[in-house]
């Protein structure tokens, strides 16, 4: 084999490219998997309503808590359960579904951007995915929106590859997607298939080919016959306490209202997918400057209506989350991919991550000096207790990163190598120091605090803090409640001065577990 140089270089690539997408997705998706404590409040309450589910029997209806769940429809619990019956309740069992549905997306995608352009525009743009910072947290990650988003994205492939070929296999296959979709979270995986392509077919003055594919018989049949028994079983168990709580609470009064304080202006989506896109945001800053261009054909027009519509209609949604954008992110990373070209500089590549590592390392002195400034109490005691996690190893770690990024920055090569290493670099940031270091000060005193009660058999109520988590790992239903006298608590450390006297039994960075004794008069 001749040694890489930088005149060869870029058939390597070509050559190996494949290699490079697979060790960036299991970077990315697989590294330290199991290896990092559960998230609450999402993955806790997901991973707790999977437990609850095999600890019942009951694989219907969702419990959380010992309470009606209808956050999301059921196919992520059912994956979540296969998996913890193979691997055990533990974190690598109840995210293997996300990551699994993160790499068939992926590759999938990788297979629709090859057919639509090659094989280098795919190869960027599957990187482009996989190493993207939000992409790289939902799949790994025990919720549904890597399992959502694989089904939105393979039915607007399929529905573009009808489009193209007139094949009807292509229709029942994005019948089947939506159907797997609504199955995972509902409405929204019916809702961005049905409005891209009213839209592209408004614009392409062809509706009568929209209607004719929207209400194909034989499609609708398939739809239904994936998402049609759970819904129906789910309505038989619980009536209109389903209805009301799935479509009305959890669908519409998303989109009406601000949902569990979760708003935001206008511009919420914009930060989020600066930060979401991270390292590509320069690469993402220079697609947008060729806004332009985006339309001048059919792919790319579908393409960018797809991204359009989802960015314009979240940003009017009542309830704004991050994750909500990322349902556009698909097309985004081919735009992203077909705008490479024009980079000149490569600090368009290296610097959104060399900007990140600055204040990743300075972030301790960060906190400590806003310290003062910081009125919730709990926050404080966490940096304050916490400190100790971001030592010389936390600095260490990033400031050897940042070394090998200023290598890339110099190295001779072009700029697709020095995307792959910076893509490798950025993951091992964030999926080897920056996420375990953040859970062990967040999430590791939780499962801590659970592990401990279950050892010495504690009968627990949680008090002014909702961490779901702690039911996962102590494997029994934990009431939420204030205490009476004579119970113990897992509170906030902040919580003991509504307390008059009680017993210590756990701490750790702000966690407390105590016996109470006797609470003040309110």
């Amino acid at each position: 084999m001749k040694p890489v140089t930088a005149n060869n270089v870029e058939d390597y690539v070509e050559r190996y490219g494949l290699l490079f997408l697979g060790f960036i997705i299991y970077l990315s998706f697989f590294f330290n998997l199991g290896s990092v404590p559960l998230f609450d409040l999402d993955e806790g309450a997901f991973s707790e309503a999977t437990r609850e589910m095999l600890a019942s029997g009951n694989y219907i209806t969702t419990y959380l808590g010992g309470e009606l769940r209808f956050d999301k429809p059921i196919l992520i619990y059912w994956l979540q359960a296969v998996s913890v019956k193979l691997f055990g309740l533990n974190e690598f069992a109840l995210r293997l579904p996300s990551s699994l549905a993160a790499t068939a997306w992926v590759l999938i995608f990788y297979k629709f951007v090859k057919y639509l352009y090659d094989r280098k525009i795919a190869l960027l743009s599957a990187i482009f995915m996989a190493s993207a910072l939000q992409i790289s947290v939902i799949a790994k990650a025990a919720i549904a929106d890597a399992l959502l988003n694989l089904c939105i994205a393979s039915s607007m492939f399929a529905i573009f590859l009808y489009i193209q070929t007139e094949k009807k296999l292509w229709l029942y296959i994005t019948f089947a997607a939506i159907g797997f979709g609504v199955l995972t979270k509902g409405p929204v995986a019916i809702m961005v298939p049905f409005v891209v392509t009213f839209i592209y077919f408004a614009l392409k003055r062809d509706l009568l080919f929209w209607l004719k594919s929207v209400f194909n018989p034989i499609g609708i049949l398939i739809f239904l016959l994936i998402a049609g028994p759970w819904y129906w079983l789910e309505y038989q168990d619980q009536g209109m306490k389903f209805i009301e709580g799935f479509f009305f609470k959890h669908n519409l009064s998303r989109f009406e209202n601000s949902f569990e304080g979760h708003s935001g202006s206008f511009l919420y989506y914009i930060p989020v997918l600066l930060v979401g896109t991270m390292p590509h945001t320069g690469i993402l800053l220079v697609a947008f400057s060729q806004l332009k261009t985006w339309f001048k054909d059919e792919r790319i027009l579908f393409l960018t209506i797809w991204f359009g519509f989802v960015f314009i209609f979240f940003s009017f949604s009542g309830t704004k989350l991050p994750h909500y954008v990322i349902y556009g992110y698909t097309p985004l990373f081919v735009l992203m991919a077909l705008g490479f070209e024009k980079i000149r500089s490569s600090l368009w590549i290296i610097l959104p991550v060399a900007i990140l590592m600055t204040a990743l390392i300075f972030l301790p002195e960060i906190a400590q000096a806003i310290l003062p400034t910081i009125k919730d109490e709990f926050a404080k005691a966490l940096i304050i207790e916490g400190k100790e996690l971001f030592g010389w190893r936390y600095k260490m770690e990033i400031a050897i990163l940042f070394a090998a990024l200023l290598i890339v920055w110099k190295m001779q090569y072009i700029n697709f190598v020095k995307v792959v290493f910076t893509s490798i670099i950025s993951i091992l940031l964030i999926n080897g120091t920056v996420l375990p270091t953040y859970a062990a000060l967040a999430q590791q005193p939780i499962k801590d605090a659970a592990l401990f009660s279950k050892k010495h058999k504690l009968n627990v109520v949680m008090w002014g803090i909702n961490m779901p988590s702690f039911m996962v790992y102590s494997e029994k239903v934990v009431p939420r409640r204030a205490p009476k006298n004579g119970e113990i608590v897992l509170t906030k450390v902040t919580k003991l001065k509504e307390i008059e006297s009680y017993q210590p039994i756990f701490k750790k960075y702000g966690i407390v577990i105590v016996r109470v004794n006797k609470m003040k008069n309110k």
